[in-house]
């Protein structure tokens, strides 16, 4: 087993007023370069928008974007023409493909947005842009993990060009779960979201993670109220 931690306040931070981040990988002004990817995730990012406040329209290439809002409205927009708001219970996908312009929002004038957003690369190149958004866990499924993306359009939670899948999990206090992997030469990224876990020997708290590789499955286990999220990508893509 090889592991990798990541502690929360090791991150990149960035603060433009508007705009605080937090960086598990390089991403724009920061650069590590011990910390360019993990496998084929190239991009975690921890990111708080001030009301009303957003990012104007840009453009991405081959990419797989994946966002994941923690707190208020996010507003979309897209070159597809897509006008959508994504929030807490929510999960988005753009493959940028050949190309997609879109613009990102905070919806409302009283409080942030935060989100996460994350950048998986793909296995398939040109692709047609697409996009997609669903809700997650709509049962307030507790205490096991929740498929939310795979690389199978007609699998549970949305899809991306590649072979990796995402779940998410709500814990109790002393309550263990088991991860099993789907291939054998994946590796698992852990995020702790809210709370305190034990994974692979390590104490994780709050935006803290742990990179995992050469094993087949993983125990987690909350140490106080948690919620996790699972991130398996190839290693050797």
């Amino acid at each position: 087993m090889k592991t990798e931690i990541y502690k929360a306040d090791s991150r990149g931070h960035v603060d433009h007023g508007w705009l605080t981040s937090y960086h598990t990988f390089s991403f724009a002004n920061y650069h590590n370069p011990e910390r360019m990817n993990f496998g084929a995730m190239r991009v975690l990012n921890d990111d708080r928008v001030a009301p009303g406040r957003g990012f104007d329209t840009h453009r991405h290439l081959n990419m797989e974007i994946v966002s994941i809002p923690l707190s208020g409205d996010l507003e979309h927009k897209d070159s597809m023409g897509n006008e959508t708001i994504i929030r807490e219970g929510d999960i988005q996908v753009m493959s940028a493909g050949t190309g997609i312009n879109h613009s990102e929002y905070n919806k409302n004038d009283d409080q942030e947005v935060k989100f996460l957003q994350i950048w998986i690369m793909p296995n398939a190149r040109p692709v047609a842009p697409r996009y997609d958004q669903m809700r997650i866990n709509e049962n307030g499924v507790k205490n096991e993990f929740v498929q939310i993306l795979s690389p199978d359009k007609d699998d549970e939670g949305v899809w991306i060009y590649q072979k990796a899948w995402f779940h998410i999990g709500e814990f109790t206090e002393e309550t263990t779960a088991i991860y099993t992997l789907k291939n054998e030469n994946d590796g698992l990224f852990v995020f702790v979201l809210e709370g305190t876990i034990q994974i692979a020997g390590e104490i994780l708290r709050k935006r803290d993670a742990i990179g995992i590789s050469d094993i087949t499955e993983a125990e987690i286990s909350a140490q106080s109220g948690s919620k996790v999220l699972l991130i398996e990508v190839p290693m050797d893509f």
